[in-house]
C-alpha cells in the first residue's frame, strides 16, 4: 500500500532499524523510544490488523515473533518477552499495518505493560453463552 508507513518499510522507501528480517516478515527497533529494546514485528505483506491477516502469513509472522523473542531471551540476556497487539482503532491500533510489540523484559524492570482494567460490567456466564463459537 503506497500510504502505509510500515509497507513503505518493507519495501525500503523509509529506513529502519532491522533487527531481523527474512522474505515474509520484518522486525525493527521502535522508533517511540518509549521501552529499552521495544521491537515491533511485522509482516511484510500489507494486513491492516489480525482480523484481517490469512492463517499463512499469520504463522510466518509469530514464527518470527518466537524467533526474535528466543533471541533476545537467549543471546541478549532478556529474561522474558511481553507481546502485545490492538486490532482495529477502537482498540489503539494506531497504525493500519498488522504488526507485534515485542517488549523484552528483565526482573524488576518496573515497565507496567498491561492495561489497567476497571472491572467487568456484565455477568461473565452470560457473556459466556454470548460469546461460545459453535462446536464448542
Amino acid at each position: 500500500m503506497d500510504d502505509c508507513v510500515f509497507c513503505k518499510l518493507v519495501s525500503g522507501a523509509l529506513p529502519c532499524m532491522k533487527v531481523f528480517e527474512d522474505e515474509h516478515t520484518l522486525a525493527f527497533m521502535d522508533v517511540a523510544n518509549d521501552v529499552d529494546g521495544h521491537i515491533l514485528v511485522i509482516p511484510k505483506k500489507h494486513a491492516a490488523s489480525l482480523l484481517d491477516c490469512d492463517d499463512e502469513t499469520l504463522s510466518r509472522l509469530m514464527s518470527t515473533v518466537r524467533r526474535v523473542s528466543l533471541h533476545l531471551v537467549g543471546s541478549c540476556g532478556y529474561q522474558g518477552v511481553n507481546l502485545l497487539n490492538a486490532s482495529g482503532e477502537c482498540a489503539g491500533q494506531s497504525v493500519p499495518h498488522f504488526h507485534i510489540h515485542l517488549i523484552p523484559r528483565m526482573r524488576n524492570d518496573n515497565i507496567d505493560a498491561w492495561p489497567h482494567f476497571n472491572g467487568a460490567v456484565h455477568d461473565a456466564a452470560e457473556l459466556h453463552g454470548r460469546l461460545c463459537m459453535e462446536g464448542e
